[in-house]
């Protein structure tokens, strides 16, 4: 019964007084964070690498690609994320995406429609699928909660089945780069072929880490006809160096 309680969760947050998203601290308005959080928020902004999007400290041309990128280009056509996964950020999603609460959806599209500006004209969002398992298990696919979002936001169609995913994979936790790329290594087809060809395809998640899949998602929407691929996620992991 996860859609009843995730229900009364929503509900009791309409009747209740507003609260943080991250830290459920009483604020005064819907959808706000509270100081001490908004403190911690790190949005993402240019300059950024063209491939990944990572953030750079300083500007180096809009066509700059970090070093990963250069040295492994990925299949997607570009990556961005709304903030950095931490603090605030990260507690939001967490809340989001194991805490039944689904409403904060509705939070997080109008930033990942700021970080898409230029993306949305003409696209098809498709979220990320989970396997049938992982849905059953969780009750909803948190990737397809920011694309409707998203799409009733920005006006941009939306498909929710042209990806699926065809076999469970175990939780990258812990993973480094190359053991992810293992672990999605055909875990995706495309079931709509139709509906992606010549399309360019925004693809949406929740974070962005190593880039396994999207990139994984990425190489079967071009291996059907998908006209390129772009990645927008709520946050991304950044590596301080």
């Amino acid at each position: 019964m996860r859609w009843l309680r995730a229900g009364g969760n929503a509900a009791l947050d309409t009747i209740l007084p507003p609260r943080c998203p991250s830290c459920r601290e009483i604020v005064g308005r819907d959808g706000s964070f509270c100081a001490p959080c908004w403190t911690t928020l790190r949005f993402i902004t240019a300059p950024w690498c063209a491939g990944c999007g990572v953030p750079f400290d300083y500007d180096m041309g809009s066509e700059a690609r970090c070093g990963p990128c250069l040295d492994t280009p990925p299949r997607f056509t570009s990556a961005r994320a709304a903030l950095v996964y931490d603090g605030a950020a990260k507690r939001t999603l967490l809340g989001f995406k194991h805490g039944d609460r689904q409403h904060l959806a509705r939070l997080m599209a109008p930033q990942l429609a700021r970080v898409g500006a230029g993306l949305f004209d003409g696209a098809l969002l498709v979220p990320v699928p989970l396997h049938r398992w992982r849905l059953w298990s969780r009750g909803f696919n948190q990737a397809a909660l920011l694309a409707r979002a998203l799409a009733r936001r920005t006006g941009t169609e939306l498909t929710v089945d042209a990806l699926v995913r065809v076999r469970p994979t175990t939780s990258s936790r812990g993973m480094g780069r190359r053991a992810r790329a293992r672990n999605v290594k055909d875990a995706f087809r495309v079931a709509r072929a139709d509906v992606v060809r010549g399309r360019t395809v925004v693809l949406v998640d929740d974070v962005l880490t190593t880039g396994a899949t999207a990139n994984a998602c990425a190489r079967v929407l071009l291996r059907s006809g998908a006209r390129a691929v772009h990645v927008l996620t709520w946050a991304r992991v950044v590596r301080d160096v």
